[in-house]
C-alpha cells in the first residue's frame, strides 16, 4: 500500500530541481537581452554622439563662411563689384583688349595693380577660428561681334584659349609686380576662359564690355594638408 507522505516528498524533491533549473534558465535569458539592449544602447548613444559632432562641425564650418562672406564685402568699391545672382565679383576696371589679342595696355596697368593689391590685402585680414584656404578664380572673358558676323562662328573656340591668355596675362602682371598668390599657403589661384559664353554676360549694346575679368573667391574651411 502507498504511502501519501513518501509521494508527496518524492513529488516535492522533483519540483524544487526543476524550479531552480527553470529560473536559472529565465535568469541567463534575461541576462543575455540585458547586455545585448545595453550594447545596442551603447551603439546608439555612440552613432548620436558622432552626429551631434558632425553637425556642430558643420554649424561651425558655416559659421565661418558666413563671417568670411561678410568680409569679403569690403572688396567692393573702387576695383571690385559684388554680383549677387552669381555669386562672384566682377572687376570693375574697364580693361579694352585689340580684338584677338591678350596684350594688357599700360593704362589699365596702375588700377588693375592697385586691384590686385585690394583682393590679396583682404584676404590676409580676414580673421578666422578655423584654418581657411580661399580658392582664387580668375576668368577671363571676350566680346561677340555684332550679330550675324560669321566670325562669331568661326572663332567660337579660339576665344576659350584667347580669354584664357587675357586672365594669364594679369596673372604675370600681378605676379611681375610682386603680388604672387602662389606663394600664399592659404591662397589656390585657378586662371580660366569662358569665350563667348559663360553666365552674367552683358547683352546687346553692352556686348563689347564683356571683354572682362571676373574673380570669384571661394572659402574652404577646415583642416589644411
Amino acid at each position: 500500500m502507498n504511502n501519501p507522505t513518501s509521494n508527496k516528498r518524492q513529488q516535492n524533491d522533483f519540483f524544487w530541481p526543476s524550479y531552480v533549473d527553470l529560473m536559472t534558465s529565465l535568469f541567463v535569458v534575461m541576462l543575455v537581452l540585458f547586455v545585448y539592449s545595453f550594447k545596442l544602447f551603447k551603439d546608439r548613444e555612440g552613432e548620436l554622439k558622432q552626429a551631434n559632432g558632425e553637425l556642430k562641425a558643420k554649424a561651425e564650418e558655416l559659421e565661418q563662411i558666413t563671417k568670411i562672406r561678410r568680409s569679403l564685402q569690403r572688396l567692393e568699391g573702387k576695383y571690385f563689384r559684388y554680383d549677387p545672382t552669381n555669386e562672384r565679383h566682377e572687376l570693375l576696371v574697364p580693361v579694352q583688349f585689340k580684338s584677338g589679342r591678350d596684350e594688357i595696355q599700360d593704362a589699365y596697368k596702375p588700377a588693375l595693380l592697385q586691384a590686385g593689391r585690394t583682393l590679396r590685402t583682404v584676404l590676409k585680414s580676414i580673421k578666422t577660428d578655423q584654418p581657411v584656404r580661399y580658392l582664387v578664380i580668375v576668368e577671363g572673358m571676350a566680346a561677340r561681334y555684332p550679330a550675324g558676323d560669321p566670325r562669331n562662328a568661326r572663332e567660337e573656340q579660339t576665344t576659350y584659349q584667347l580669354s584664357y591668355r587675357r586672365a594669364l596675362s594679369l596673372l604675370n602682371f600681378w605676379k611681375q609686380n610682386g603680388l604672387d598668390f602662389g606663394q600664399d599657403r592659404n591662397i589656390e589661384l585657378i586662371i580660366g576662359g569662358s569665350g563667348f559664353y559663360g553666365t552674367g554676360r552683358y547683352q546687346g549694346r553692352r556686348e563689347g564690355d564683356n571683354k572682362r575679368f571676373l574673380i570669384q573667391v571661394i572659402p574652404k574651411v577646415g583642416r589644411m594638408q
